[in-house]
């Protein structure tokens, strides 16, 4: 027990990297059935009711009490670059390149973490650091890069749309989670998670009645295996992910909790192909432990 008690934050980190797992697979399926736009706004309002439940149980309070000026504005703007801007991309980015290659792409969440803590909470970066950036983006090109028969010119094999929207997603998330640990503190991260998803939903809101997509959204609900791909993703996502990502950034550096959390394209390779017996050839998996692998030299 003294063990798990010490390893609390890394515990956590790792359940989280395990439920982002299948949150990324589910919300692939969902995004291709009713769109992005309806995935983000119904995920964020199922996983806000998951949250009243839970807090309501735990803590004998239904909405987020006790937080302080400071902790719902840094959280609540953690929860609009987050929720809003980082994973509007990263849906698209589904939609275009497919889960497993938007979630390698997002093993760049500790580098850029590490760059806006440089900014924001003044850490510095080491020189394994600097050399954990170079082997990240080296796996990744590996993986997205290819040469189809020998001799050859190397050519992109992704969507460079898709690839852009996720290093969005990459960049959302990294700057949602160094705002979260500021914001954090010693506050509770269930209710913590309650706020941003509130700052959240008020977003998606906003955006969906300037773009005139209630309707969409709407119609959207209809869709019984759609609804069920955003039932689970909301479960294991905003829910369950987002909610230990904060107990693990609460125990340990954010910058070591994205290290772990980017885990989730080597763990996003077994279920691709057990169960959608999708093919993974020998450079997106070196591609795949080369990108992880340099994402723990980073914090070395």
């Amino acid at each position: 027990m003294d063990f798990f008690h010490n390893h609390l934050g890394e515990f956590a980190a790792l359940l989280t990297a395990f439920f982002w797992t299948a949150t990324a697979l589910s919300f692939e399926s969902a995004v291709r059935k009713i769109g992005s736009v309806s995935v983000n706004i119904i995920r964020l309002v199922l996983a806000f009711i998951f949250l009243s439940i839970f807090n309501l149980i735990q803590r004998g309070e239904l909405l987020p009490a006790g937080a302080s000026h400071e902790n719902w504005l840094w959280l609540s703007l953690s929860g609009l670059i987050g929720f809003v801007f980082g994973d509007l991309f990263l849906f698209k980015s589904y939609a275009i390149i497919g889960s497993r290659f938007s979630m390698l792409i997002m093993t760049l969440v500790p580098p850029l973490t590490a760059f806006f803590g440089l900014f924001i909470l003044q850490e510095r970066l080491t020189l394994f650091q600097y050399i954990g950036m170079t082997v990240t983006f080296s796996g990744i090109s590996i993986a997205i890069f290819s040469r189809k028969e020998k001799g050859e010119r190397i050519s992109l094999k992704l969507a460079p749309i898709g690839i852009l929207y996720a290093f969005g997603g990459a960049a959302g998330q990294a700057l949602g989670l160094v705002l979260s640990k500021l914001g954090l503190k010693d506050y509770d991260p269930f209710p913590a998670t309650q706020i941003r998803i509130i700052a959240g939903t008020a977003g998606y809101v906003f955006l969906v009645t300037v773009m005139s997509r209630w309707k969409a959204v709407l119609n959207s609900t209809r869709n019984k295996e759609g609804m069920r791909s955003t039932f689970i993703g909301a479960f294991f996502g905003p829910f369950l992910g987002v909610s230990f990502s904060l107990v693990a950034v609460k125990y340990i550096e954010a910058g070591i909790a994205s290290t772990i959390m980017a885990l989730v394209p080597v763990f996003i390779i077994i279920p691709l192909v057990v169960f959608y017996k999708q093919k993974v050839s020998l450079a997106e998996l070196i591609g795949a432990v080369v990108s992880v692998g340099g994402v723990a030299l980073f914090f070395i």
